[in-house]
């Protein structure tokens, strides 16, 4: 009622964003004849005057207008495509900041132009993200020539690209990029062992993001890793415990309600059963028989020795839990797919593969061995980063998508992104019939198969919806078994995606896609001339012959054009419900884009994941007491309710696992910040003997410190303190006795003499350069080894932290204070480690150093140890990503302990909450 009264006296959010913008509008309108009347040759020139201009202190927002009619005259002129009123509309909200909500077929790409034009002037690059290589690649391919008429360079970043050509594309004015590559580029940057290597500008501008919810709201659980092999993995281990599934079985579930029993904690009662499932977590559940048998199998098999739950056994009890999670909750053709020999995941959104990723924490290999294919070995995290904190970095970021308003909450929360819904160039038009329920699966797909005959038969295109490729391949079997021809879009055919969506509008077509496989490309009535044309004819060589085919078929179109329109249009066949009214919405929305006629209609089943795990227990009791058991159809009020109910359930328990998973990076985040800004002042940094001698006099003023704390000192004291000034900073004083009698002043001063002294006598043994490089690779190679052993342990903390919970205590603000505390001993392992090697060191002057040291400055450690001679260890094993050299692996981590002193009582908590740590958690 309130929010009706003021919208009658406001006017609706959306009224209020199109009136701040309707001034601009009318502004860019009024200087379109300006823009007309200017040359080719004039734009170009016209963009170094902006250029000028701002460089002299003009605001970006007072050349906006002028800017916004250059853009929209070079797209007509370039493109023979006029933005409408209402994509300038959308690039005006783009460029505040924020995201632009345009139904399907609004023309989202030319869109960005303008507001990619305006804050590409400045010089700082604009990056332009999509959420594949094909939509990156074809976006790039239209609009080059856009910019490029208009005086701008417009790069792309592809997989498998060189560095060189990197770090040219990302030096362009505009850069087309994936989501994924943007994130791999930033950590593989931050990984680099020569500043000259990295490919990224140090700043983060503004990014325009394509089809901004899949990557902000569904690719948020994922975060990206960059991982290497442990070496050290027993992988047979994995294999042995595959072998223990059959011996254990289910709870019973409850016949009539398909529930577990409810356990009465004040009632002990025995279940048969060794396991329970929680599916909607994706969690296994061992009860006391089940962890009881686990340990006969596993002390039978000589894998562990005493009782599961001794402390070196634990492991075990993990490789079991993967395995069973492998067996039971993951899904070939679900949530994978075998391909090329490997387990390759599947993308829940999409239904594409993503390549090169792999299931954390020992899942991906349990599923190895559960398929019989080759388990590979454990990888070790050496870098991570989630989305939500990788473009937090722009200084502004905006998007682009058909659905956004759903998840306008997230946007504002967690990014501060406002959503603007723009309005439709025209009305839409398209029909969106009540959802039909059916009791069992086979019922909705023998409805499916004969509505879509149907269709077909009059020659009305269809566009049926599934969410994995098993459902696709059930689908394509049941049409093939009614004689409907069909095109079938999953992971295991998805080369040829874009030709296949385009097709979809073609008269008679009948497609069955994943998910929204084919999102971002354009469903036209009638069929695609253009892709239609690029199939008989590379469009680069033969570009007559191509501009001729395309002529044809676009005649050919435009008249099925009519006949489709007249048949209704697009018909949008949703098998099941999704988790999320989003992606629902995403695909109704393929159909009646730009005034075409069109219809949507889901068909359920109560055996549809949605519907059995989150709300079908009323519906089944409520169709069973109809009697609906012979295939018939329901369509009710309490059916749509219901739904809407279950898919609410959801979006909320995966916002709240997405809002989980940024409150824990956001610790991480904070010590990533960190190590990066000490990576990248080591890189450029001249001389790093200050910084050594530097830290080096600290950490001895420290030890001082702590050794004349004592109030008795005898012989045994003053040996050992000798021996550890030795060990720990290759310190020995030509007079022992002089030296022990001196005040912890004059010590600590004769200490920071040799340091100096020290250092100079190698720096000249030899040439400063080199001696330069040598101190940056012994100290990156530290660095990057503990910050690989950091994260390992982080990992670990996180995992322990959710136990702390039985004791009444905040997992995330324990994860916290433990966190700072392992990241505080971390950087004090570090130092000590650093400069305990370096002053150590012995130099073989005998030995060519120049060369040998340049190369290990980009290569691996084992060329640097060829330059020094004892004083520490030295590895021989290399680690390569990507096209660029990083860091040697190392040992298996070990635990990290904390050397220095604790937090003090009168320091800030670490918890974030402003108190003093004595005050809150050092109580």
């Amino acid at each position: 009622m309130l929010s009706a009264i003021l919208n009658g006296l406001l006017g609706t959010k959306q009224e209020r964003d199109l009136k701040d913008l309707l001034p601009y509008l009318r502004a860019i309108n009024e200087l379109e004849p300006w823009a007309l009347s200017l040359g080719d040759e004039d734009f170009p020139k016209q963009t170094l005057q902006f250029r000028e201009e701002l460089q002299k202190g003009i605001a970006l927002n007072q050349i906006l207008p002028r800017a916004f009619a250059l853009a929209r005259e070079a797209c007509r002129r370039v493109l023979g495509e006029r933005p409408y009123d209402v994509q300038i509309l959308g690039s005006l909200t783009l460029h505040d900041g924020r995201i632009t909500e345009m139904k399907t077929g609004e023309g989202k790409t030319l869109t960005g132009v303008a507001a990619a034009y305006l804050n590409a002037l400045s010089g700082e690059g604009v990056h332009i993200v999509t959420v594949n290589d094909y939509l990156a690649s074809r976006d790039k391919m239209q609009m080059e020539r856009v910019h490029n008429f208009l005086g701008l360079t417009v790069g792309l970043i592809l997989p498998n690209m060189e560095n060189s050509a990197r770090r040219e594309a990302y030096a362009c004015d505009i850069t087309y990029a994936t989501n994924n590559e943007l994130g791999f580029d930033y950590l593989r940057d931050n990984m680099t062992w020569d500043i000259k290597s990295k490919c990224m500008r140090a700043e983060r501008h503004f990014c325009i993001i394509d089809e901004i919810d899949s990557i902000l709201i569904d690719e948020a659980r994922t975060p990206l890793i960059i991982s290497g092999p442990d070496e050290e993995e027993d992988t047979s281990v994995i294999q042995k415990v595959n072998t223990f599934i059959s011996f254990f079985e289910e709870v019973e579930k409850d016949p009539v309600t398909g529930q577990y029993p409810i356990e009465d904690p004040l009632v002990k009662t025995e279940h048969k059963g060794d396991y329970k499932l929680d599916e909607k977590s994706k969690r296994i559940l061992f009860t006391d028989a089940g962890f009881n048998k686990m340990e006969r199998l596993l002390q039978k098999a000589g894998l562990i020795d005493g009782s599961l739950f001794d402390g070196q056994n634990f492991e075990m009890v993990h490789y079991l839990t993967q395995a069973m999670k492998a067996h039971k909750l993951f899904h070939i053709d679900v949530d994978y797919v075998i391909a090329d020999g490997q387990v390759q995941i599947v993308d829940e959104f999409t239904g594409r593969i993503l390549h090169g990723r792999r299931y954390s924490d020992g899942l991906h290999q349990a599923i190895e061995a559960k398929e019989n294919i080759k388990v590979a070995k454990r990888n070790l995290t050496m870098a991570t980063i989630t989305f939500q904190n990788f473009f937090r970095m722009y200084k502004k970021i905006s998007g682009m998508t058909g659905t956004a308003d759903t998840e306008a909450r997230e946007f504002t929360k967690i990014y501060k992104l406002d959503v603007a819904v723009m309005p439709t160039n025209r009305p839409v038009i398209r029909m969106d019939i009540n959802d039909e329920i059916y009791l069992t699966q086979q019922f909705k797909m023998d409805a499916i198969s004969k509505e879509v005959k149907e269709r077909h038969t009059v020659g009305q295109p269809v566009l049926i919806g599934t969410v994995s490729v098993e459902r696709s391949e059930l689908l394509s079997k049941a049409l093939t078994k009614h004689g409907v021809p069909h095109e079938i879009l999953n992971a295991k055919n998805h080369g040829r995606e874009a030709f296949i969506i385009a097709e979809a509008g073609a008269k008679g077509s009948v497609t069955i896609a994943t998910n929204m496989a084919g999102r971002g490309t354009d469903i036209k009535l009638g069929g695609n001339p253009e892709m239609r044309a690029r199939k008989q004819v590379d469009a680069d060589v033969e570009v007559e012959r191509y501009r001729q085919i395309y002529q044809r078929e676009l005649e050919r179109t435009s008249k099925e054009y009519e006949e489709v329109k007249a048949l209704g249009g697009l018909y949008i066949v949703g098998t099941e419900r999704h988790d999320s009214r989003r992606i629902d919405n995403q695909l109704r929305g393929r159909a009646g884009r730009q005034g075409d006629p069109g219809y949507s209609k889901f068909y359920i089943s109560l055996e549809d994941d949605l519907m059995r795990l989150f709300g079908g227990e009323r519906l089944r009791a409520f169709m069973g007491r109809l009697g609906m058991d012979t295939g018939e159809s329901l369509q009710h009020s309490l059916v749509s309710r219901s739904i809407e109910r279950a898919q609410k359930r959801v979006e909320e328990r995966n916002y709240e696992i997405r809002k989980h998973l940024l409150d824990y990076d956001d610790v991480l985040n904070r010590q990533r910040k960190h190590i990066y800004e000490l990576r990248d002042s080591l890189l450029s940094e001249e001389m790093i003997a200050r910084r050594i001698i530097r830290t080096a006099s600290e950490l001895a003023e420290e030890f001082l410190e702590e050794f004349h704390k004592n109030k008795t000192t005898n012989d045994e004291l003053h040996a050992q303190l000798l021996q550890d000034l030795r060990i720990q900073f290759g310190f020995e004083p030509q007079d022992i006795e002089q030296f022990i009698g001196l005040s912890k002043h004059d010590q600590h001063q004769q200490m920071h003499d040799f340091f100096e002294a020290d250092m100079l006598h190698k720096a000249n043994s030899i040439e400063p350069e080199v001696f330069n490089k040598f101190l940056r690779f012994e100290y990156l190679r530290n660095l990057d080894r503990r910050w690989q052993q950091h994260l390992d342990a982080m990992e670990g903390l996180r995992e322990a932290v959710n136990l702390r919970t039985y004791a009444q205590r905040n997992p995330l603000v324990e994860y916290k204070i433990e966190g700072f505390q392992l990241f505080d001993a971390m950087l004090d392992d570090l130092a000590k480690s650093v400069v305990s090697r370096v002053f150590r060191v012995k130099l073989q002057p005998t030995l060519n150093a120049t060369p040998t040291l340049q190369r290990a400055a980009v290569s691996t450690h084992r060329s640097m140890g060829n330059l020094l001679g004892g004083g520490g260890d030295s590895s021989t094993n290399t680690m390569k990503h990507s096209q660029r050299p990083t860091p040697p692996s190392q040992s298996t981590p070990k635990s990290v302990q904390r050397h220095v002193e604790k937090i003090g009582r009168n320091d800030p908590c670490p918890c974030g909450s402003g108190k003093k740590y004595k005050q809150c958690h050092g109580k």
